[in-house]
């Protein structure tokens, strides 16, 4: 089977999401962004493995609870997108249960909890290097494709 693919990249049973230009999260033209790449599964789960850095540093060797709260809602938004849905963030919570040390191997990852006709509800973990769960979340997504429209996005060709 011949992939030809402009935007994904398949990588066994997953499929890689584009890199979205100068986002803090998965941006692969932020110099100080954190760059992660995320994939997602034919069962839908959206799974990327990453370290952060001193850029990303909160109390000293741990990185800032902001930097693993942006992860969780790229990941948790970007798991409702991959599945097709044109959404903004109403509300993500956030639970804290182990800092996120820096240069340690780390394992996002998040799948669609609830889809209503409005709303869709995702949830998400971090994981440290022996899979214990440092920081979950869930996520509120409501859809909005007219704030997507191509002349609303200044420089993006449809």
């Amino acid at each position: 089977m011949n992939f030809s693919m402009k935007a994904d990249k398949i990588i066994g049973m997953k499929r890689q999401i584009p890199y979205h230009g100068w986002c803090f999260v998965c941006g692969n033209e932020n110099p100080r962004g954190i760059g992660i790449t995320m994939f997602v599964d034919d069962n839908g789960i959206l799974t990327s493995e990453f370290t952060l850095n001193e850029t990303h540093q909160g109390p000293p060797g741990y990185s800032h609870g902001g930097a693993s709260a942006a992860i969780l809602d790229e990941v948790m938004g970007l798991v409702v997108w991959a599945a097709g849905h044109k959404v903004v963030a109403a509300n993500i919570n956030i639970n804290y249960r182990k800092p996120l040390p820096l240069h340690q191997p780390l394992l996002a990852e998040a799948h669609i909890s609830e889809v209503g006709e409005r709303k869709i509800t995702s949830v998400g973990e971090i994981r440290l290097a022996d899979s214990t769960v440092a920081v979950s979340g869930s996520g509120v997504y409501v859809v909005a494709p007219h704030l997507f429209e191509a002349k609303r996005l200044k420089g993006v060709v449809s």
